[in-house]
């Protein structure tokens, strides 16, 4: 019995100590309006973005050597920045464009590392899906999604921990326990990825829009990932980011909301260039 309740004491205080820690840092974003759980500084993030760029690269084959390419995608990337709200974020966003040619993705880093694989690119026929790629990934980087991500991880080890010490004397008992745990702990991660999808899709949306392109590229661009997932392609972005039921149609009544008349005109698609440019080159 003595054990049993020094196991549960310990137990008890690593819990107590990492929710504490959780729900105690909150920070405002200023650009989403929420509040979240946060317990990284943007420098902090910036640091482990670009710590962690090149190893992410090498998963894809490294950086593509096209220079022309990479100088087109900084482009369209810049302007997503510099024309939105996203500019007053306290990001020194890059741009990388992956060599992998077979890998259908597009990802983002804390911090704002930001990459697009080949194979995503060469799916694309306009300038305005290519923006909202890239608007997407700006989205998940100002609403901060891999810090709470981080965050998150960090309370359910600590919580993983607790039960793992408390369970049992028996170590594989508590070793079951920890699993069970972990895969709860997992489960509740995937509900707040999902719905960190939806908000990036809305803060691209907003994004792309604002630096003056169509967002029909962005519902483009849904249509060709859901095209590639059936093809016997390789969507890897719809394994990274999950695809909520209702993404297509929330984009859909933004947009109506947003331009109850019609897409302005005045919103470009950019076909043009981008087939003059990407095309012939991938």
């Amino acid at each position: 019995m003595g054990r049993l309740l020094i196991r549960l004491g310990i137990g008890l205080i690593f819990a107590v100590f990492g929710l504490f820690s959780y729900f105690t840092n909150v920070t405002d974003n200023p650009i989403t309006g929420e509040k979240q759980r946060i317990q990284l500084s943007p420098q902090q993030e910036i640091v482990i973005g670009k710590e962690s760029s090149a190893e992410m690269a090498q998963q894809y084959g490294g950086l593509a050597v096209d220079n022309i390419l990479q100088q087109y995608i900084d482009k369209v990337g810049n302007s997503v920045i510099t024309s939105s709200t996203a500019k007053s974020a306290p990001y020194p966003f890059e741009f990388h464009l992956l060599r992998d040619r077979q890998t259908i993705n597009a990802f983002a880093l804390p911090g704002g590392q930001i990459f697009i694989t080949q194979a995503l690119l060469s799916r694309l026929n306009s300038e305005a899906q290519l923006a909202g790629v890239l608007g997407h990934e700006v989205g998940h980087v100002v609403a901060r999604h891999g810090a709470e991500h981080l965050a998150r991880q960090q309370l359910g080890t600590v919580l993983v921990n607790a039960i793992g010490i408390a369970a049992s004397e028996d170590p594989s008992d508590g070793r079951q326990a920890a699993i069970i745990a972990q895969v709860v702990n997992q489960m509740v991660n995937l509900k707040y990825d999902r719905d960190d999808e939806l908000e990036s899709d809305r803060l691209g949306l907003r994004f792309m829009t604002e630096a003056g392109y169509s967002p029909q590229g962005l519902l483009e661009l849904m249509e060709i990932l859901n095209s590639a997932n059936g093809s016997g392609g390789q969507p890897e972005f719809l394994s990274t980011h999950p695809n909520p039921d209702n993404r297509v149609e929330q984009l859909v009544a933004l947009i109506n909301e947003n331009y109850p008349q019609g897409i302005p005109k005045s919103l470009i698609e950019g076909r043009q260039n981008f087939t003059q440019l990407v095309s012939p080159r991938l």
